[in-house]
């Protein structure tokens, strides 16, 4: 264990050497970073070249995953503790058994201590503990927050602790079943100034009896054989998608009132029972309001392949008996494919909540947190009784757009898209009338003015005019097309 007065030495030691988002892009240039996001050393170690001062050192250490002279850490007055800890290893040679890599969010910058993620086509099988690092999971769940400053937040599965680095809240507790985990997340935690009640535990065990006013997790979703071996950062011991239903519907107890649950899982789709609406049975019984957006949908062959390669199996004399195990287990348990995607639920308390499942693989402009709190602050506004929300005035939101599609010369298109260029970039249909009543909404006049405005201009019977754009309108504001003035 690294001593809490040892995370202190250690920042000042990274923060000496230039070991920072900032040093790493301008020592490095934007080529090496590029090639590391793809798991690549070999532009940042040129860009290095023969270079032996602090920062270069560090940057081989902890990054590069290459052992360094002790003399070139011998102004750390960290290194004892890590040396103690295990965290480096050697005497005239030291080497990293763990990776630090600088980290930012619009939070803060710190730095996420993980397991090495495995470099230039290296892989191999990972400890049962393995703590993965930053992945485009965890960024993805950082992105689904709803934005805002939270009471009370609870990262469910914290891993190396990167979600709560995102974390806008007056009190974080995190959480794991891996003991290794929360002890790496303590390190990230102290190293970037965060400050968090970690806890051990399964699910919500370790937060029985409290509530939250944000959970997030990216849990163990991974759908793998019961008897195989299992990397716990992605495996859990419950069958099927089970482990993400439990997060789901467990969730919800958790919730303070208009508290939030963002979950990203997968979750299987079996025969004889759309995946809709087996989701809404979790969610339905939970009160919540919910919006479920599918965002892949794998064949189990694909599905399968992906997580092999993922536990270093791929090339190994493991793989074909694993994967067929795997399809076995598939067929024996129904499931015809698998979903991926973004799960979001609000204690909102109302007797009737909204629950919206969409297949939605389109393309959308992250982060998307604020388009799922726009969508629960829409529900109330999008069903007030007819009379007031006529009597709304209404404006279009900000970076809304008009589409004419028709062929070319025609006197008039024959569509008319409206679509969104912010959050899910959600694009609709409307018919002529429905256009023209949103293109007047600028808040000046009530709707049912502008409705009967424009029943004037079509030469409609005003009242049928009303009866046929009430439901898409309330829709548009539902989807956030149109908000109130």
């Amino acid at each position: 264990m690294l001593l809490s007065v040892d995370i202190e030495r250690l920042r000042d030691d990274l923060l000496a050497a230039g070991y920072t988002l900032d040093g790493l892009a301008e020592r490095l240039g934007q080529p090496a970073l590029a090639g590391l996001a793809r798991n690549s050393s070999v532009a940042a170690a040129r860009s290095l070249g023969a270079a032996d001062d602090p920062q270069a050192a560090a940057i081989r250490l902890w990054l590069l995953q290459q052992p360094v002279p002790a003399a070139s850490l011998t102004g750390w007055a960290s290194l004892p503790g890590l040396l103690a800890a295990g965290l480096v290893t050697g005497t005239t040679e030291l080497r990293a058994t763990v990776e630090l890599k600088p980290h930012g969010s619009d939070r803060r910058e710190g730095w996420i201590c993980s397991d090495a993620t495995p470099l230039d086509g290296l892989a191999g099988r990972p400890r049962d503990d393995f703590v993965l690092g930053a992945s485009p999971a965890s960024t993805t769940l950082s992105q689904l927050v709803p934005p805002g400053s939270y009471p009370r937040a609870l990262d469910l599965g914290t891993g190396c602790g990167i979600q709560a680095l995102h974390l806008d809240a007056d009190e974080i507790v995190a959480t794991d079943l891996n003991p290794r985990a929360l002890e790496l997340a303590r390190i990230t935690l102290g190293l970037s100034g965060v400050a968090a009640d970690l806890r051990i535990g399964s699910l919500y065990e370790p937060v029985a009896g409290e509530v939250f006013d944000l959970i997030a997790t990216n849990p163990p979703y991974v759908m793998s054989p019961p008897g195989d071996a299992r990397l716990t950062y992605r495996e859990g011991r419950i069958a099927a998608d089970g482990l993400v239903r439990q997060v789901v519907t467990g969730g919800a107890a958790h919730l303070a009132e208009h508290g939030v649950l963002t979950v990203l899982g997968n979750w299987a789709v079996t025969g004889g029972q759309p995946w809709a609406e087996r989701l809404a049975e979790w969610i339905r019984p939970t009160g919540c309001d919910a919006l479920v957006l599918q965002r892949e949908l794998l064949d189990p062959f694909e599905y399968i392949e992906i997580w092999l390669t993922d536990a270093g199996l791929a090339g190994t004399p493991d793989y074909l008996d694993r994967y067929h195990r795997w399809l076995d287990y598939f067929a024996a348990s129904g499931i015809e494919a698998v979903g991926m995607g973004w799960i979001a639920l609000r204690n909102s308390g109302r007797e009737q909540p909204e629950l919206r499942i969409e297949d939605w693989p389109h393309a959308v402009h992250q982060p998307v947190g604020a388009a799922f709190g726009d969508f629960f602050e829409a529900i109330e506004p999008s069903r007030l009784p007819t009379p007031e929300f006529l009597s709304r005035r209404w404006i279009t939101a900000s970076g809304l757009v008009q589409e004419t599609i028709g062929a070319p010369g025609a006197a008039d298109p024959q569509h008319l898209v409206l679509r969104q260029q912010s959050g899910f970039g959600r694009a609709v249909e409307a018919g002529t009338a429905v256009a023209a009543i949103v293109g007047a909404c600028d808040g000046e006049l009530p709707l049912g003015v502008l409705v009967g405005a424009v029943a004037g201009l079509l030469e409609a019977d005003p009242e049928a005019l009303r009866d046929e754009v009430l439901q898409p309108l309330r829709r548009l504001v539902a989807d956030g097309y149109l908000l109130p003035s």
